[in-house]
């Protein structure tokens, strides 16, 4: 899987960057959020609790998808102005075997 920036700009208004990307992922199939998410935090070089993944459209046909970030200035911005339907697909599952060692 290969992630290609292709815009980047600032909103001020909402106290974040807006990041348009490219996924190609050749031979296999579209990438999990949450598999692209900690490809974009790795290569932006950002805390993973700063960006949600709003969408990602695969193009017809082809091994490749156009996605969107949003990269906030705080935590606390990300959780007053994203929908509860963003953050959850974008919050990464607990298993059972981190309940279990715990115990």
């Amino acid at each position: 899987m290969e992630i290609v920036i292709v815009d980047e700009k600032d909103n001020k208004v909402f106290n974040r960057k807006e990041v348009k990307f490219y996924v190609e992922y050749e031979g296999e199939s579209t990438p999990k959020i949450l598999d692209i998410k900690s490809k974009l935090i790795a290569l932006l070089n950002i805390k993973k609790d700063l960006i949600v993944i709003d969408n990602v459209q695969p193009h017809y046909g082809e091994p490749k998808a156009l996605g969107y970030a949003k990269i906030y200035d705080s935590p606390a911005d990300l959780e007053y102005i994203e929908t509860e339907s963003v953050m959850s697909k974008n919050k990464e599952i607990e298993s059972s075997t981190d309940e279990a060692e715990e115990e």
